[in-house]
């Protein structure tokens, strides 16, 4: 009861005391209509302890099918955390689905206003009901996560803390990279959603269904899920692209996301709480996985620094494999969060420095009483013309080329004569170990000969034996290359401008590129490496956790002077 063994990482090395054991057994209340202020229906269920007492709830809603969050798949969509641990623990698990899918009314608005004054009615619901005993938490990642932002900046009375691990607090940033639309994952998300959104209630609770959540939680099956990453969930998906769907409204919103509003607007805006983050006041968790650089790592730490009033944050940031699907990580971690908050138990998850990360070839988890972390040096690395990234910046000045060709030009292949599609910069080996933490930056000078390109940088760990690693990445639209200049330290807010302005054509350009925060210890032999693309539609350019571009369609020759500069947050071990 409440024992099954789960993937992924439980906590992030504390020691805790005084956490809810495993006592009761689970009913389960299925299709519960939720009515909000509007008269619109949510469906939910709601699994509680089978006892009379009241409990706390945990409340977990996303447009993913509520029925199947217990199937025990490796999906993208299996986020809402595992029922049978918190409800035998002594909570309610409430997973419902926000408006417009999984039979709930009206229409769903991805991440709008209307979902967010729907998330303050869930939470106002279920905690008037008989089984709840007035606190409310809310739990999952990803959508999921997003969800509990969107409560939060409502501020719903009974809510008392949140867990929002992976979440994204701006959609644009999340869909559009800096101007740069995201593609291969948005396009096969909304398709994802119109074809299970259209699926009945019999189906999701299907026999079928049913055998197959035998089959996928035979535990030595279940535990091979536990290394299952971004790009298996993303490739998924791709299989499904060719399949009919309804195409209101999830065309409707992919036209928005790629076509109407390719800037910021006030569709955008919409969609963005940044700005409302500052009305969080209750305890929130956050927390990603270093390797979700194209999604939600990067609002991880935007709402780190728009929490910075609320002294009850807490954030943990998870090695490889440490958010996988089905979503089981971090649960004891957040068993002590709201055995904390909702019980009032002295668990011990208060205790020590607000941040606890992993780093990537090092041992062990390491802490921090702030993000950055302090004793830190920004370092400058030359982009050399002859490929080589140089810290010592002792070459001579030059420039290196490369091209980038739009679709439609009716080439049979390419010619000899080409320049290269992309460019490599690798530093010597490193001499002794560095430890490269914080926020990174790609100060470059270059030229186009187009009116408009881009610029996608991703950093790399090459080692000893010439294996590459993917560490992070930063991209940006050259027409939306304006910044404030203000913000003049490396990872200081860099956002593409509303109004795009021309590339001076063949006049060189310093665009600052933010690369997304990270951490990483380079060790002794091993080499950084800088690759740089205008099209990474090419499968031989990287691409973090197969995350792909749009094209911004323009053929260039882009030049890259070697006064660019890689700047980096490093300290030696």
């Amino acid at each position: 009861m409440g024992t099954t063994p789960l993937n992924g990482p439980q906590d992030t090395g504390r020691p805790y005391r005084n956490l809810s054991r495993p006592q009761y057994r689970v009913r389960h209340d299925v299709n519960v209509a939720v009515a909000v202020r509007d008269g619109v229906t949510l469906m939910a269920d709601v699994h509680r302890p089978e006892s009379a007492q009241r409990f706390p709830a945990l409340i977990a809603a996303s447009p993913y099918p509520r029925q199947i969050q217990d199937l025990g798949a490796p999906a993208g969509f299996i986020e809402a955390g595992v029922t049978d641990f918190w409800v035998t623990r002594g909570y309610v698990h409430v997973i419902a689905n926000v408006r417009g899918t999984g039979g709930s009314g009206g229409t769903f608005g991805f991440f709008d206003g209307q979902e967010r004054r729907d998330m303050y009615d869930l939470v106002e619901w279920v905690a008037a009901q008989p089984w709840c005993d007035g606190t409310v938490g809310m739990i999952g990642i990803s959508y999921f996560a997003m969800t509990q932002l969107e409560a939060a900046v409502e501020r719903p009375p009974h809510l008392r803390a949140i867990f929002p691990v992976a979440a994204t607090a701006d959609l644009y940033e999340a869909a559009t990279h800096h101007g740069l639309f995201s593609s291969s994952f948005v396009t096969p998300f909304l398709s994802m959603m119109g074809l299970t959104a259209a699926r009945s209630d019999a189906f999701w609770r299907s026999r079928p269904l049913k055998l197959a959540r035998k089959v996928l939680n035979f535990p030595a099956l279940h535990r091979k899920f536990g290394t299952m990453n971004g790009e298996s969930a993303v490739t998924m998906m791709r299989q499904l692209l060719k399949l009919p769907h309804d195409p209101h409204p999830w065309d409707d919103l992919w036209l928005d996301v790629a076509a109407r509003h390719p800037v910021r607007d006030e569709w955008w805006d919409e969609r963005d709480l940044t700005d409302l983050l500052e009305r969080i006041d209750i305890p929130v968790y956050l927390g990603c996985d270093w390797e979700n650089v194209p999604l939600h790592l990067p609002s991880t730490f935007a709402c780190w620094k728009g929490l910075a009033h609320n002294p009850n944050v807490r954030m943990a940031l998870l090695g490889r494999h440490g958010l996988t699907w089905p979503w089981e990580s971090l649960h004891t971690e957040a068993l002590a969060w709201y055995d904390h908050w909702l019980k009032g138990r002295d668990t011990g998850i208060m205790s020590g420095p607000p941040v606890r990360y992993v780093l990537p070839g090092a041992d062990g988890w390491h802490t921090s009483a702030e993000w950055p972390p302090e004793a830190t040096t920004f370092t400058e690395w030359a982009l050399r013309a002859d490929g080589t990234l140089d810290a010592a910046d002792e070459g001579e000045a030059g420039a290196r080329e490369y091209l980038v060709l739009g679709a439609g030009l009716n080439r049979a292949k390419s010619s000899p004569i080409d320049p290269p599609g992309f460019l490599v910069w690798t530093s010597a080996p490193l001499e002794g170990a560095l430890d490269v933490v914080g926020d990174l930056e790609l100060r470059l000078v270059a030229a186009a000969t187009a009116a408009d390109t881009a610029w996608m940088a991703t950093l790399q760990c090459v080692a000893v034996d010439g294996t590459v690693s993917e560490v992070t990445a930063g991209w940006v639209r050259a027409s939306l290359r304006e910044v404030d200049d203000a913000a003049s330290r490396p990872g200081a807010p860099v956002l593409p401008c509303r109004i795009p302005a021309a590339v001076p054509v063949g006049e060189p350009v310093e665009y600052r590129i933010p690369l997304v925060p990270n951490a990483r210890r380079f060790g002794p032999g091993e080499r950084i490496r800088l690759v740089l693309t205008s099209d990474d539609q090419d499968p031989r350019t990287p691409a973090i956790m197969d995350f792909r571009h749009a094209s911004v369609g323009t053929s260039s020759v882009n030049t890259v002077l070697s006064a660019s500069r890689l700047i980096l947050p490093t300290r030696t071990c």
